[in-house]
């Protein structure tokens, strides 16, 4: 019924959403769908939509407008996180026919009659304590690299986080079906996995979020390890709590897993991650990283950090300066404090002017320059595993070695896809790692 109709789609936000867009998107080629670049005339334009930044609304209503640009008479769908929480503004906004909320967005092809436009966006979504299915996922961004997803959902409650509204519990993904998602992508050609969900240390919670944990992240680690063809796996963020030193010592002996760690801290201030209702204190954090340098003294460690959170005076921000800044890290995310809507912080006292928030955002964002300069100029004279990307950046390609470093090489697009032992020799103008190529055989 659908031959000749095109399908477009636009994401916004995490690394989740991309591989959910992708499954999207298998599905309606499925239904015989073509589906073709954002920028191109389709019939429908599906916008994948996120709630943590701060301009969900603007940056939506921009590009539903971008989509009837292309085509007036195109059907517009809305779906993620943005979409489970503000249905009926989503629905509102010119132009959009419907919008599909957290357990809808994965049938959205059930939910398309015949594309005739709706005079107002129809709404289908559930209470997000119904969204407690499982939908597995994963995504290729390009040909060098896949994120899977293992996990979906979160039972903390901080304070300042519209996720667990967004997207409801913590639930996993069966082990037996992300070992067969990682055989399809290795099938593919692909090198490199990363894990990502919204709170994978929490992997083993069952598919409904029932506490039956069959498996634990250990477990998945452990069995992930042993794919065929994958050369790369990347843990991607994972909470502090949750980071096991089983873990970090099974990591740090496996020939697949990378020594690179992404660890949100989101304040360095004890008083804040109380008022935060994080599940861990500073000493907790401390350890993680003594005992990641400890067994892989070259690991790339990278930190989410909050500012301008209700309450952070000049002394409690300094205070998280000071820590991260003496911290044997790599790099920081800096995300500046947004207020959002049925959370507990939005309600607290203390709110910090927006151009103080937004000056402590600049500092740390230096300090992150600073910090990832050191990381890489302790990385030179190493010898370390290149795997280059499919782009060509202004006459170069660029790759990333195993702990993270990333380095460029002129355009040769021979190497696209292919994993290169290398010594880092010297930092360009630019910021990026140049190197020696140690031999010119493919590793395997």
């Amino acid at each position: 019924m659908n031959a000749d109709k095109k399908v477009a789609f636009y994401t916004l936000g995490c690394k989740l959403n991309f591989s959910e867009t992708s499954t999207i998107a298998r599905n309606f080629v499925n239904e015989g769908f073509e589906r073709v670049e954002f920028e191109e005339k389709a019939d429908v334009y599906v916008i994948n939509t996120c709630s943590v930044t701060d301009n969900a609304d603007k940056r939506f209503k921009t590009i539903v407008k971008s989509a009837l640009k292309k085509n007036d008479n195109a059907f517009v769908i809305g779906v993620g996180c943005y979409a489970q929480l503000k249905p009926e503004e989503l629905a509102a906004v010119d132009g959009v026919d419907l919008v599909l909320g957290a357990t809808e967005k994965f049938n959205v092809t059930s939910y398309i009659n015949d594309l005739t436009k709706n005079d107002i966006g129809e709404v289908h979504s559930c209470e997000i304590e119904e969204a407690d299915s499982y939908v597995g996922a994963y995504s290729i961004g390009d040909r060098t690299r896949a994120f899977l997803k293992v996990q979906d959902g979160c039972d903390y409650k901080c304070t300042y986080c519209t996720i667990p509204l967004a997207r409801g519990i913590s639930r996993s993904d069966t082990l037996e079906n992300v070992m067969k998602n990682a055989k399809e992508i290795s099938e593919k050609g692909i090198k490199e996995i990363v894990l990502t969900g919204v709170n994978i240390g929490d992997y083993g919670k069952g598919e409904f979020g029932n506490k039956r944990h069959e498996h634990t992240f250990l477990d998945l680690v452990k069995s992930l390890d042993t794919v065929e063809g994958i050369h790369r796996l990347r843990i991607s963020s994972i909470e502090p709590n949750l980071l096991k030193d089983e873990t970090i010592d099974f990591v740090s002996n496996s020939d697949t897993f990378v020594p690179h760690f992404h660890i949100p801290l989101q304040s360095g201030s004890d008083e804040l991650l109380k008022k935060m209702k994080r599940r861990y204190l500073r000493k907790v954090y401390t350890n993680r990283v003594s005992k990641i340098k400890e067994v892989m003294p070259n690991a790339c460690i990278g930190v989410d950090v909050i500012v301008g959170f209700p309450g952070e005076t000049d002394e409690l921000f300094l205070e998280t300066y000071n820590y991260l800044s003496e911290l044997d890290i790599s790099y920081l995310h800096v995300f500046t404090y947004s207020e959002r809507a049925n959370t507990e912080a939005a309600e607290m006292d203390g709110v910090v002017p927006k151009n103080v928030r937004a000056k402590r955002s600049k500092m740390l964002r230096g300090l992150s320059v600073k910090k990832r300069r050191a990381f890489y100029e302790s990385q030179i004279g190493n010898t370390l595993t290149v795997l280059f990307e499919s782009e060509n950046k202004e006459g170069y390609i660029h790759g990333f070695t195993e702990n993270y470093v990333k380095v460029k090489t002129p355009w040769n697009p021979e190497l696209i896809n292919t994993l290169h032992t290398v010594t880092l020799t010297k930092i360009d103008e630019d910021g990026l790692v140049r190197f020696d190529f140690v031999e010119t055989h493919q590793t395997v």
